[in-house]
């Protein structure tokens, strides 16, 4: 293999084992979860394993590919019960997303032959930056998310400046990919098809640039009409919602309502809130941006810049916009395309010391651009760059510790630097946040212990996922998913249910099955069932359980 082959494949291995071992430690070893990770192991898990597989278990309400890539890696979970009880298989997930991300900003510098020194002290902060390791190691879906972005941001960079088709064409790949992993990447993929029209009809003479440019606009922007259109007909022939996401009593607009709101009462609060995200994700971006945006007026080459600007900005403006209008919730990793945008325009700070890469060139191509004027001003820009990335990796490790800009991720100091004496309230809340779940898989514990036959434990995925994803057997519950979930939730002890997990009606747990229909399941059991114990939660923001038995007994056989 050349070395030019081997070197993509050797950055890949090397962040893939560093993610990977991150997140061993975090959920094997401190049992440490993110509960939207859980939600798509047991998503995942319920297509193979629970008492009713099928595909269309994986759900509606999120887009299918972060729980759909651990298909086959759940597949050997009755072998390796890791893969879903600590959920491996989305560390293993999210720890090649992640380490792809830096393989393809490793190909932005290979492309332009960035100098040597820039571009590992751009590459190595990326990687390096607490948020991406995190987020690398965690099984969320920002990993992939990144890496779809940062795909799309590197072929369109490298067709503004060969007009290589093809490089057209696996941008719209990648959005589309990207949308099946992030709502939000649709986004990326409006701003993408602007730009790639507003440089097509610009460039072209004649009076047919217009629909040129639409026909290259169409080229990036169709894969994810279609990808949208068939992921939303397929919910509406299963599930009969369109857009589950937006309509569902499980969907996000539903959680906020159920949670009390987004956070921000007024506009002014919710724009300054996100304002101090960005800033703890890049504090030095907005100066660098406009610094290297001016140089490269100069020089006119723009274009590549604002391929690169267009899509990542896309995904921070409509979590601006929607955190704005309280359609979403203010947390930090929603704008964590700050730190590969910034990643990027480091990269672009100089001029390309090579023709980028093409499969066909076009007749627009951009030639390469003539050696700098002035090396001094090249080396300041290459400076400038280098401090922006470098100053965001302290200021976002602190920015994480801010249980009000990091509500989500302010807990991970409290599990790598345990002060078991500490009596601080902020301490202590982390704490709390850290013991997330542990409620739950005592619950799973408990409920494997007693060898249940399949069927007898009936519970909503709700808040259930976690105790389902821990169980080492899943085939005990009955869920949503199941197509005879609605008929054994309406007469339990005639289909053998023995046990209905519940929660308080409050909060999210008004959309949950078993309160929808027995609103007073969890005060007195509904006169369908009795208390067998109570548990407290441990963990932050999660309810307290209550097991009850069925009354009556189970048919014979059961």
């Amino acid at each position: 293999m050349s070395r030019a082959r081997l070197l993509p494949v050797a950055v890949f291995a090397i962040f893939f084992a560093a993610y990977l071992a991150v997140g061993c430690y975090l959920t094997v070893d401190q049992q440490f979860f993110f509960g939207d990770a859980l939600s798509r192991v047991q998503a995942a898990q319920s297509v193979l394993y629970s008492r009713d597989p099928h595909l269309s278990a994986i759900g509606f309400i999120f887009t299918p590919l972060t729980a759909m890539v651990q298909l086959p890696l759940i597949a050997f979970s009755p072998v390796f019960p890791a893969l879903t009880a600590d959920a491996l298989s989305a560390v293993i997930m999210s720890a090649a997303f992640m380490a792809g991300a830096v393989t393809v900003l490793t190909g932005i510098a290979r492309d332009r032959r960035v100098p040597l020194g820039l571009s590992l002290v751009a590459l190595t902060a990326f990687a390096a930056n607490p948020m991406i390791v995190l987020y690398g190691a965690n099984g969320m879906s920002e990993a992939p998310a990144i890496f779809f972005v940062a795909w799309c941001a590197r072929r369109l960079i490298r067709w503004v400046d060969t007009d290589d088709v093809h490089e057209l064409t696996v941008a719209g790949v990648a959005l589309a990919l990207g949308f099946l992993t992030r709502y939000d990447l649709a986004a990326a993929a409006l701003g993408a098809a602007a730009l790639v029209a507003v440089v097509t009809y610009r460039r072209r003479g004649g009076t047919a640039r217009g629909a040129r440019a639409l026909i290259d606009a169409t080229l990036v922007l169709a894969p994810t009409i279609l990808a949208f259109v068939v992921w939303s007909v397929t919910s509406w022939i299963i599930n009969g919602e369109l857009l589950a996401q937006f309509t569902s009593e499980y969907g996000n607009k539903a959680i906020i309502a159920q949670s009390g709101g987004s956070g921000s009462d007024t506009l002014g609060q919710a724009l300054r809130f996100s304002a101090t995200e960005l800033l703890i994700l890049s504090p030095l971006l907005p100066a660098l941006l406009l610094i290297v945006a001016a140089a490269r007026t100069r020089r006119r080459r723009l274009y590549p810049l604002a391929a690169a600007v267009v899509v990542f900005a896309a995904v921070l403006g409509f979590q601006v916009i929607t955190y704005a209008r309280g359609l979403t919730f203010g947390f930090l990793r929603f704008y964590l395309a700050a730190v590969p945008l910034t990643t990027v325009v480091a990269l672009l700070a100089v001029s390309a010391r090579h023709t980028v890469p093409w499969r066909r060139r076009g007749r627009y191509a951009e030639p390469p651009a003539p050696p700098p004027a002035s090396r001094g001003a090249e080396r300041a820009l290459a400076a400038a760059a280098a401090v922006t990335a470098v100053v965001a990796i302290p200021v976002t490790a602190m920015g994480m510790t801010s249980p009000k800009f990091a509500p989500q991720e302010f807990a991970i100091r409290s599990v790598v630097f345990r002060q078991p004496d500490s009596v601080n309230p902020v301490y202590l809340d982390a704490r709390t946040v850290a013991r997330s779940f542990s409620t739950e898989r005592d619950l799973a514990e408990y409920l494997d212990s007693l060898h249940l036959p399949n069927g007898s434990v009936l519970t909503d995925t709700v808040y259930g996922f976690a105790v389902v994803a821990r169980s080492d057997s899943p085939r005990q519950f009955v869920i949503p998913s199941d197509e005879d979930f609605p008929e054994q939730l309406n007469d339990p002890a005639h289909f053998g249910v023995r046990y209905l997990l519940s929660v308080p009606n409050t909060g999210r747990g008004q959309s949950d099955a078993l309160n929808l229909r027995y609103p007073t399941l969890y005060e007195n059991g509904a006169g369908i069932a009795t208390l067998v114990f109570e548990a407290p939660n441990q963990g932050a923001d999660l309810p307290d359980w209550r097991i009850y038995r069925v009354l009556g007994d189970p048919p014979p056989g059961r």
